[in-house]
């Protein structure tokens, strides 16, 4: 998978010697296919879009956009086996969240900002982490690393998003006012179109941009999703 998002398909296996078989056998073959990576939606011809957020390096995301959308990304990042650390300044928008998430398991946990302990992320027990920090997020204690993502959200742009841009590798960004849409235009490299069609987006469509790469993707909640969080918003 690249540095940006991937599309559901077949895992490359390990090279080995060819093989051989019989014509009428062929039937009898089942090939197990998929991918790692949480997904974030599909995409406009229907095809699921993932990222990977279990990486060997450091992976640091940035969503401009509702909670909503981060804390589906949490649950199906806990889905996925990884350990999801929430920072946070409004722990009461998370609490359900965090106990309705890994049936009865700490998989998800809650930290004050500023106060996320060391993780010890490994191959076997990989972290994402939720910086949730309002406007102005703090540079995080715990940043980015082998096997530990970070995701910050921010509802809208402010001073520290041309910075937070240009360090992830990975952006999206959902609907903002003209004004923030000409900035997000200019760090990004958007074009015209693309531009123009920020500030007029329905709940639960994102642009996720990876370096040259744009992908425009609709989160739809799956049944128990749609139970623990509502339906999709970009308000809070």
């Amino acid at each position: 998978m690249t540095a940006g998002l991937g599309t559901a398909r077949g895992l490359r296996g390990p090279r080995h010697a060819g093989h051989t078989m019989a014509v009428d056998h062929l039937g009898s073959l089942a090939l197990p296919v998929g991918d790692d990576g949480v997904v974030l939606g599909d995409d406009a011809e229907g095809r699921p879009q993932l990222v990977g957020f279990h990486r060997s390096t450091p992976y640091d995301v940035l969503l401009i956009g509702g909670l909503w959308s981060a804390q589906v990304l949490a649950l199906r990042a806990a889905g996925t086996g990884a350990r999801v650390a929430v920072e946070t300044g409004r722990p009461q928008a998370w609490t359900m969240l965090a106990q309705a998430a890994g049936a009865g398991l700490e998989c998800v946990t809650l930290h004050e900002v500023g106060r996320v302990p060391p993780m010890g992320a490994t191959v076997g027990s990989p972290v994402v982490v939720i910086r949730d920090c309002g406007m102005r997020p703090p540079r995080g204690r715990v940043v980015s690393a082998p096997w530990q993502s970070v995701m910050t959200l921010l509802p809208y742009l402010s001073p520290v998003a041309p910075r937070l841009m240009r360090d992830a590798r990975l952006v999206g960004v959902q609907r903002i006012s003209p004004q923030e849409a000409e900035q997000t235009s200019r760090i990004l490299g958007l074009s015209r179109a693309e531009r123009e069609a920020l500030p007029t987006l329905a709940d639960g469509v994102t642009l996720w941009c990876a370096g040259q790469e744009r992908h425009w993707v609709m989160t739809s909640p799956t049944d128990a999703e749609t139970g623990l969080l509502g339906v999709a918003r970009r308000m809070d």
